[in-house]
């Protein structure tokens, strides 16, 4: 066999992926248009948006900053790889277990890819070994089910490291420009971002991440009359490269506007001697306010203002600079040096982030809850547990409104033949939408046991009447006003056996109306070696509104997670290619994720609010960690030594020169 090849010209870098002459990476007849791209241009997608008058902004400017920013393309770096079995079962129909967190995705776009109908189709997810949107789109479902259904045999398709790397998805890495203008008083007046987004070869997801980076621009509006009528505008133009397809990862694009935003203004507040945090919640988003971009911009459908419910940021700061003995440190002019080591310098920095819950109007997650014979119930949830905790939260909620104990809860999620559609885990959306989906759920089964406990009470008491309201459920047991109760076991018993019987179950589905962002401050302290510019991270303090906290435990560990993987993206992490087009890394020799001996202090703190748009309370907490991590740090650095790196992340190397003018 001879092979011949054609060597193409590649584009590695989009700056040049728009230039007059440029290859044209997308030449095929069949390219969908999409978002206003142009593949003459390579051009995957484009974003105009302009709130206000933004260049009137600028003229009543007293100063105006500009500075250019860098986040680059990092892996999601989840330990379990992607991996899929499939197989046919006893009824001919085809099986995939795949480590996804879409299963319903899955089987709608791999039955018209595999021509078969999708009800022979079951796809399950098992326990999955991380995911942080990497497992968001499908791979190597299809591979595998192909095999399949050639060889009539089972197949098992498992990712190697190398093609995690190679052949997977990555965070979206973009040049950023920002252009501030600000009142003498710290009154920001106008606030101009443009971002230059590298999809890679394919524009998965190119649109809406990008999109999405608009969160970082909400979260500072101005102040008096620019409060009342803010000036923003976000420009982006997404491109192709020759490089790997970016997508889906935890942060879903706010993590790569809050580098620049959040290292934009420690520059301005240093800049102009005004308190960083001072300056920061002077021109910050308040309760009562409209989300500037909800006019604008949403993921799914047609945008629709939205009001800022709750916000926890002040409290946030507060408690945050407390923990980290910001006030303190930053005062005392000799903190900075360590007593001995002149070559060493301590460092505070901050950010101040909101994030989303949901997407509004589009996404629905699906619950059913049966009454079992032994006062048990059966929880069925499309969910999908990524090693969250979601399964606990969501029993938990069921739990407390049927009011039984936790582990009378059996739950049964992600298996697309058993349980109610849910749209998956992302946008940090699992405890709010299918939270919400339970809730609705349980408060059905909840009226139907009240009902059927009166009908059992009654019978026993003679002339004695209750109306169903006057029931509580707690301690497994539906309780009359005089204390007079009946077990769940007996609701069961009576309902299946005894009279008028039934099946006392309920499905519930929740579409939210409403994105409410959660709030945090991220503060972290540093030791910077000026010699070398090697930088230690010594604390990482996170107080977070996250609305109520259903279960603290399980949501401290998100937190922590996500401090954990931030930081590796504030100093480590970064994806970087040859002139070939080659990966330098392709496993976790070369690519550096932070293990557990490794990791500084952290603190979580919570700030609950109640956001009345759930009805535990509940906000979002899951993504959030990975905005402020990254430009706290980078913050720090600059309070430590005077090394401004506008490039992410902060590396030994990029201090060494910014401390020595290169």
């Amino acid at each position: 066999i001879e092979v011949e090849y054609e060597i193409l010209d590649a584009i590695l870098d989009t700056r040049e992926s728009m230039q007059p002459g440029a290859p044209i990476i997308h030449d095929q007849d069949d390219y969908v248009n999409f978002a206003d791209s142009d593949p003459s241009k390579n051009l995957a997608a484009e974003i105009r948006i302009d709130i206000g008058d933004v260049e009137e902004g600028f003229k009543q400017a007293d100063e105006i900053f500009e500075a250019e920013y860098e986040v680059p393309k990092v892996q999601q770096a989840h330990i379990e790889p992607h991996a899929v079995v499939t197989y046919w079962d006893e009824d001919d129909r085809l099986v995939i277990r795949t480590s996804t967190q879409v299963p319903f995705h899955v089987r709608r776009m791999i039955a018209p890819v595999l021509d078969l109908p999708v009800k022979r189709i079951r796809v399950i997810k098992p326990r999955v070994g991380g995911a942080f949107g990497g497992k968001q789109e499908m791979l190597i479902e299809d591979v595998a089910a192909h095999l399949t259904i050639v060889t009539g045999q089972p197949v098992q398709y498992v990712y190697t490291r190398e093609e995690e790397f190679i052949a997977s998805r990555s965070r979206h890495p973009m040049r950023i420009k920002l252009k501030t203008g600000v009142k003498k008083d710290g009154t920001m007046t106008a606030n101009a971002m443009y971002a230059l987004s590298d999809t890679g070869a394919n524009g998965a997801h190119a649109l809406t991440v990008t999109g999405n980076t608009t969160k970082a621009m909400a979260l500072y509006v101005g102040d008096g009359k620019f409060r009342e009528s803010p000036n923003i505008r976000f420009y982006a133009d997404v491109v192709y490269t020759n490089t790997p397809p970016s997508g889906a990862y935890r942060g879903y694009g706010v993590p790569q506007g809050y580098w620049p935003v959040e290292r934009h203004m420690e520059f301005i507040a240093h800049e102009m001697g005004l308190d960083p945090l001072e300056f920061r919640l002077k021109n910050s988003l308040q309760a009562g306010e409209i989300h500037p971009f909800s006019v604008a911009w949403s993921e799914g459908r047609e945008p629709v203002p939205e009001m800022i419910q709750t916000n926890g940021l002040v409290e946030c700061v507060n408690k945050g600079k407390e923990a980290i003995d910001w006030d303190k440190k930053r005062a005392d002019k000799g903190w900075n040096d360590v007593p001995g080591k002149p070559h060493l310098k301590r460092g505070l920095g901050v950010a101040l982030v909101m994030q989303g819950t949901a997407i509004p109007y589009l996404d629905m997650g699906g619950a059913s809850i049966k009454l079992n014979d032994d006062g048990s119930f059966n929880l069925l949830v499309g969910a999908t547990d990524l090693g969250t905790g979601s399964d606990t939260v969501l029993a938990q909620m069921a739990a407390e409104i049927l009011g039984v104990h936790l582990d009378d809860i059996i739950v049964y999620s992600s298996d697309t033949d058993f349980t109610p559609f849910d749209k998956g885990a992302y946008a940090s959306s699992t405890t709010y939408i299918s939270g919400a989906a339970v809730v609705d759920a349980a408060n059905k089964v909840a009226d139907k046991i009240r009902e059927r406990a009166v009908m059992v009470l009654e019978s026993r008491l003679e002339g004695i009447k209750f109306m169903a309201s006057e029931i509580e459920l707690a301690d497994c047991c539906a309780i009359a006003p005089d204390g007079h109760a009946v077990s769940m076991a007996d609701v069961a018993l009576h309902s299946l056996h005894h009279a008028n019987q039934e099946q006392i179950m309920a499905v519930g589905s929740y579409v939210s109306p409403v994105s409410p962002p959660p709030f945090a401050a991220q503060f972290a302290e540093v030791t910077v070696d000026i010699e070398t510019g090697q930088v230690v991270v010594d604390h990482l303090v996170m107080a977070v509104d996250g609305g109520i906290i259903i279960n603290p435990v399980t949501a401290s560990g998100q937190i922590e997670g996500g401090m954990t993987q931030a930081l590796g993206y504030a100093v480590s992490e970064e994806m970087v290619y040859d002139e070939k087009g080659r990966a330098r890394e392709k496993d976790f020799r070369d690519y550096h994720i932070f293990e557990a001996h490794e990791m500084p202090i952290l603190d979580t703190i919570f700030i609950e609010t109640y956001e009345p748009s759930h009805p535990f309370g509940a906000k979002a907490v899951a993504e959030i960690p990975m905005d402020g991590v990254a430009p706290a740090v980078g913050n720090a650095v600059f309070n430590a030594c005077g090394a401004n790196v506008l490039d992410n992340p902060v590396t030994p190397e990029k201090i060494w020169k910014e401390l020595r003018g290169n």
